[in-house]
């Protein structure tokens, strides 16, 4: 039935979460009727992709396989400024999926009639489910997204009969969690939060190993994995210590829900690496490389300095929290002139310079939606790049990266091409 209703997210769930109004917290499509729904909207395109690689219509009945991208992000603060409504938190967070693309089985091989031509837009972004949580709370979450979790399983087997240009087709759905952020990913993995020594949602690698060896990490991972190591964490089999077990497992202290695949978002890598060169940047305004431990009012006047150029120059008001529009005009090679105008030592100036143009080299690799296509010469030069980019952190600023890496630049040099 193509008949879409919205649903009560906590159909079948007690009348009171915590202290809100169960009834209020959160509303959702029904998975697969969802689904059902974001294909009809596809027919043409189906048909049209049908026609476009030759294949007779009436022959195409089964073998369809629809690759779905799911995402889920908290959506910040949204209280009500002066309302009367229900008590609910002011956070909100959204489970969507994205129909990536659509292909046929023709004589044992897939061929693909449907492709989304902008898969990160947020006009191709279907909403599934709306909650008024916080994501940091993991106990309503995972309650509230246990149904979609279940349905999704469910769909995972299972085969969907719907009728297409007038002929009822078989679809068989692959799900792919990628749009998460590493918060996200964190909390649906069971893995330790952010700060944690475990640096890497991709990786075992701790943050002293990470600073001290930059690029030659793969990506080990996964979602099986992360549930054995729980099941590790929680019955101790060997008799260990907190310390030892938790290096076992490296980090998971949680029990994962969802899977998700490995990926990078490339926003808050934008955001955490503008982050840390913006640090670096006061770092060599005030030559911290010669210093042991600068005073706090030092540093405050190296920062105001440097706010005070790029105020002037740049035209960038400066921010309490980094977002993504100043990072994106922070990591510029005008930017850097304006930062080199403040730095001492023409040596540390050329330093600087090398480091954002090799970081500019790197960053259209995992900003862009097919890099393979759009960018394929950096694609290639990728790993040289990074790895001089890690010689440069490595030699001219160990004073930064002395056992200790941001999460983000950690994946920025060691798991892009993977």
């Amino acid at each position: 039935s193509c008949i879409v209703g919205i649903i009560n997210g906590l159909s079948g769930w007690a009348s009171f979460l915590d202290d809100s109004p169960a009834d209020t917290i959160t509303r959702r499509f029904r998975y697969d009727v969802a689904l059902v729904s974001a294909l009809k909207d596809l027919e043409d395109d189906i048909l049209d992709g049908l026609k476009e690689k030759r294949l007779e219509d009436s022959a195409c009945t089964s073998g369809f396989r629809v690759m779905i991208k799911e995402c889920c992000d908290g959506m910040g603060d949204v209280s009500e400024k002066h309302g009367g409504g229900p008590a609910v938190p002011e956070k909100a967070v959204r489970f969507s999926f994205t129909v990536m693309s659509i292909s046929v089985l023709v004589d044992e091989e897939y061929i693909t009639i449907f492709t989304e031509p902008k898969p990160n837009s947020e006009l191709s972004c279907r909403p599934l489910c709306l909650m008024f949580v916080d994501e940091s709370d993991h106990e309503t979450l995972t309650a509230i997204l246990g149904p979609i979790v279940a349905e999704r399983n469910a769909m995972k087997d299972s085969r969907l009969i719907l009728s297409i240009g007038g002929l009822p087709r078989f679809f068989r759905f692959i799900f792919r969690g990628t749009g998460y952020d590493e918060k996200m990913v964190r909390e649906m993995e069971g893995l330790e939060a952010s700060g944690s020594t475990y640096v890497c949602t991709l990786c075992d690698s701790s943050r002293a190993e990470a600073s001290q060896n930059m690029v030659l990490h793969s990506i080990t991972r996964s979602h099986d994995e992360n549930l054995e190591r729980y099941e590790i964490w929680r019955t101790n089999p060997f008799s260990e210590t907190v310390d030892k077990l938790r290096d076992r497992v490296k980090g998971v202290c949680a029990k994962p829900f969802m899977e998700t695949q490995s990926t990078l978002d490339a926003l808050h890598c934008d955001i955490g690496n503008a982050t840390e060169f913006y640090k670096i940047f006061q770092d060599e305004i005030g030559e911290v490389y010669r210093k042991v431990s600068p005073s706090r009012e030092e540093r405050r006047s190296w920062r105001a300095a440097l706010d005070k150029e790029l105020r002037r120059k740049m035209k960038l008001k400066p921010v309490m929290r980094m977002n993504g529009n100043y990072a994106r005009k922070l990591m510029s090679m005008e930017t850097i002139e304006v930062v080199c105008e403040l730095v001492p030592s023409e040596e540390r100036r050329e330093a600087l310079r090398e480091l954002m143009r090799l970081y500019l080299q790197m960053k259209p690799v995992w900003r862009a939606t097919c890099p393979a296509q759009e960018c394929p010469d950096q694609l290639c030069r990728y790993s040289f790049n990074s790895q001089r980019f890690a010689d440069l952190l490595s030699s001219t600023f160990k004073y930064r990266y002395n056992g200790k890496i941001t999460n983000y630049l950690h994946k920025t040099l060691a798991h892009v091409p993977e």
